[in-house]
């Protein structure tokens, strides 16, 4: 019954995406509290900063752990997770389905900064909230953790090891997908060869396209799997990505403190797409 449901939800956004062009506002979670001038959800993490132990990204001194993203896996799984099983079953095909995934985020998720949306300079919504936003709607909006941390759930979903990636001003996923070969380039997560980079902000992106200030840089990851919402600090040192083919505009790793002072002092995450020719 409830693969029927997800079944009937997917048709529904088909119909409703060619049919809808309005402005359509993202409705978070009710159950949100606002306090001290921040926003916090039932699971005690606040929505409207990455960094500190209760932060959706919780970002210290050294490292990162993508804790919104838990809220949508395991006992917590729900409609985002849903959709990448039915996605799976459609596409048995493993690179078919990575690309449907992929382009089921891509094509339905428009860009829009959070204080246009929110009237906060930074809100993550999680994987469900978009998730329940497209179905109802046709189509969702947020910005790139919004777009990523759905296209990492929906990837476990559909069957993949997918991790969250955070740069300089920037978040995307990478997915892992040993036998793609028309990425721009080809990373290792941990010495691990066969990761794929998964931008979905740009309406023109195809799977495996990669930003040239991302290639040639050491960057940070957090394989998500099924974990504890939690407010507490990361113990683990964070995972380091490097692309392992194609060339960049740096050689040079980019330090992980870097990193967090540059969200710590900028508006977190900048919209990266896809230059057109």
């Amino acid at each position: 019954m409830k693969k029927i449901k997800v079944l009937l939800s997917l048709i529904f956004v088909l119909v409703i995406g060619l049919t809808t062009t309005g402005y359509v506002s993202a409705t978070p979670s009710a159950n949100l509290e606002p306090r001290n001038g921040d926003v916090f959800d039932d699971w005690e993490i606040c929505r409207t900063r990455a960094f500190d132990e209760d932060g959706f990204y919780q970002i210290t001194e050294t490292t990162f752990r993508p804790v919104i993203a838990f809220e949508s896996l395991g006992e917590n799984a729900d409609l985002a997770y849903s959709l990448g099983e039915q996605i799976a079953q459609e596409y048995p095909d493993q690179l078919q389905r990575a690309k449907q995934v992929f382009y089921f985020v891509r094509d339905r998720v428009n860009y829009t900064p959070d204080i246009d949306q929110f009237k906060y300079e930074e809100f993550a919504l999680n994987a469900d909230e978009l998730a329940t936003t497209i179905v109802e709607k046709g189509r969702g909006y947020g910005d790139c953790e919004d777009s990523a941390v759905l296209l990492a759930v929906m990837y476990k979903g559909a069957g993949y090891r997918s991790a969250i990636m955070v740069g300089s001003g920037h978040t995307a996923v990478l997915v892992y997908l040993p036998d793609y070969n028309k990425a721009t380039a080809v990373f290792e997560l941990e010495g691990e060869p066969g990761w794929v980079w998964a931008e979905a902000t740009g309406k023109n992106n195809p799977l495996g396209w990669v930003p040239r200030e991302f290639i040639g840089v050491k960057l940070v990851a957090y394989e998500i799997k099924a974990e504890t919402v939690a407010a507490v600090k990361p113990l683990a040192v964070p995972s380091t990505a490097v692309a392992t083919t194609g060339t960049g505009t740096s050689s040079q790793p980019f330090p992980f403190f870097s990193i967090i002072l540059l969200l710590w002092f900028l508006p977190l995450f900048r919209r990266r797409r896809r230059r057109a020719h």
